[in-house]
């Protein structure tokens, strides 16, 4: 049973990622009906939005001869290079319709800086960026944090993974997640979080 010391972060439900979006996870819109209900189980529930800028480094077309998913080396790391997704104030942006939240506590926007990408609720792409979500949750006396959303392999893992290292307990809502699943990588990802202590739990369970 969610306590006054538990956090759900909602992550990257937005229409870019849904069917008829420039980057759709599969399926990605399963989840959309299930995070009200989830959600209402939680006095405190965070959300989080990509909002990226036009010239964002991580779009492939803003290397000239390169395509989607090709992988790049910046100064922070390696950086898949994604489909133009998620401009700021753009329809494709915006939160999906039907999810219904409305006691969310704040929605964060990450991926912002043209110049570093943003998977993480908690840090940016370079490793090093603080967000300030983790204070604040200590602030608002969080002890432990479920994520959902999208994609499992991308955004969920690495806020998943910072969340456990910023010293949260950590569980994933695997069946309200989506994956991407490119080359592998939602077995790699997995794979990471069991390794920073982050444990998997379904909606079912969570009363």
């Amino acid at each position: 049973m969610p306590s006054a010391r538990d956090c759900l972060i909602v992550v990257d439900l937005q229409n870019d990622f849904l069917p008829g979006g420039a980057l759709v996870v599969p399926r990605g819109d399963e989840i959309v009906p299930l995070v009200g209900p989830l959600a209402a189980r939680f006095d405190n529930v965070v959300l989080t939005q990509d909002w990226h800028p036009a010239a964002h480094v991580s779009f492939s077309a803003n290397h000239p001869g390169r395509a989607p998913f090709e992988t790049i080396d910046l100064a922070y790391g390696p950086q898949v290079l994604w489909p133009i997704h998620c401009v700021r104030g753009s329809a494709g942006a915006s939160l999906a319709v039907g999810l219904d939240v409305p006691h969310a506590f704040l929605i964060l926007r990450k991926g912002c800086d043209p110049s570093i990408d943003s998977y993480s609720a908690f840090r940016e792409a370079d490793r090093v960026t603080d967000t300030g979500l983790a204070a604040l949750l200590r602030a608002r006396g969080i002890a432990r944090v479920f994520v959902c959303g999208l994609a499992t392999d991308f955004c969920v893992a690495w806020t998943a993974e910072d969340a456990a290292a910023a010293g949260f307990v950590t569980v994933v809502v695997e069946d309200v997640c989506r994956a991407i699943d490119l080359d592998g990588s939602l077995e790699a990802a997995r794979a990471r979080m069991a390794a920073a202590g982050v444990t998997f739990t379904t909606a079912r369970r969570i009363e």
